[in-house]
């Protein structure tokens, strides 16, 4: 087509040649353009620009190269007034920005310290007295910036609490207490029992890590800033707290102390955790779980027997106790699947 139209330019005018064949005028000057040689073009260097040396030394001033560190955590906006103070000038402060941003470092320019990295916890609970895990919670007192602390020492199977402590502060004794008391109350074997816990100072200090090794009691802490690694303890609190005659300030320890009575006696007693297949946690701590289904089988067979036109799915069962209870479970690929009973996994309602 382009020899066609060049050909009747010679005889019309070049609008009335690309109207013939309806083809842009615009595109007929492009093509008849030469085309560029692929080159790369040299531009001269600006007689104001740094020389290699003088870049090589204001990068050096600037690095941890210099005169012992002594700029390598102040901005070039610090550098260039000291600098200037001390009669002392090397370029402006944009041009040290860009001698910095040609070897990437617009940033820490120091190695700075790492933080180690902590393993995800694991747990595995198939029963009672296995894994317990521990937290502290604060209770305000009378008056602004008191409180009282709630020491509570939860079993993940049951959610049964199997001790707690309410003190004016936290401490690694108390703490120590608390675990001991639990333990012997709970017959707690050397081997058996895993406790889990954050890692506060109670939690982490020396004497209790010495008792737990005595007591031959497995410890373990959740990462830093991770409140999902002790999920248990944080929905429990959550279930203290969201309880309709929960005070906004308790008036004195005494009364705090008795609160807290009342409610761990509903909390172990009473309390039908949705978790738990609508069981109290007694029943699951103390192996009361299967007596209580075969009794709640045996009342819904009755109703199913009187009414089975209300129930379209067939007779109901009670609700299933989970088999296994995780703390973060391991994530397994598709050729890992297999066919398990129901576990609970890290959410925990209360």
């Amino acid at each position: 087509m382009m020899a066609a139209i060049e050909e009747l330019t010679q005889s019309i005018p070049v609008s009335q040649a690309c109207a013939v064949f309806d083809f842009p005028r615009s595109s007929l000057y492009r093509r008849r353009q030469p085309k560029a040689i692929d080159a790369q073009v040299s531009h001269a260097t600006p007689t104001r620009a740094l020389s290699d040396d003088e870049r090589a030394r204001v990068r050096d001033l600037l690095g941890p190269k210099g005169l012992p560190e002594r700029f390598v955590d102040r901005s070039p906006y610090e550098v260039y007034a000291t600098l200037l103070d001390e009669g002392v000038y090397h370029c402006s402060i944009s041009t040290m920005y860009r001698i910095l941003r040609a070897y990437d470092e617009v940033q820490e320019r120091r190695n700075q310290r790492q933080h180690p990295v902590y393993a995800q916890p694991e747990l595995l609970a198939t029963g009672p007295n296995q894994v317990w895990s521990w937290d502290i919670t604060k209770l305000r007192g009378p008056a602004k910036w008191h409180y009282y602390y709630l020491y509570t020492m939860l079993d993940i199977y049951s959610r049964y609490a199997v001790g707690w402590l309410l003190a004016e502060q936290e401490s690694a004794t108390l703490a120590q207490q608390l675990i001991e008391v639990s333990c012997e109350k709970q017959q707690i074997i050397a081997g058996q029992l895993t406790l889990h816990a954050d890692r506060g100072a109670p939690m982490t200090a020396k004497a209790v890590a010495q008792l737990l090794d005595d007591l031959g009691v497995t410890k373990t802490h959740s990462r830093p800033y991770n409140s999902n690694d002790n999920p248990f303890s944080e929905a429990q609190f959550k279930t203290m707290k969201y309880r309709p005659d929960y005070p906004d300030r308790f008036g004195s320890k005494a009364d705090a102390h008795s609160w807290a009575h009342a409610f761990f006696g509903w909390y172990n007693n009473e309390h039908h955790h949705i978790n738990l297949g609508l069981l109290t946690p007694a029943t699951v701590h103390y192996g009361r779980a299967p007596q209580v289904i075969a009794q709640r089988q045996t009342t819904l067979a009755v109703a199913y027997r009187l009414h089975p036109e209300r129930f379209v799915k067939g007779e109901p069962t009670p609700l299933p106790l989970p088999a296994a209870v995780w703390i973060n479970p391991p994530k397994l690929g598709h050729d890992d699947l297999q066919p398990t009973p129901p576990i609970l996994a890290v959410t925990d309602s209360g």
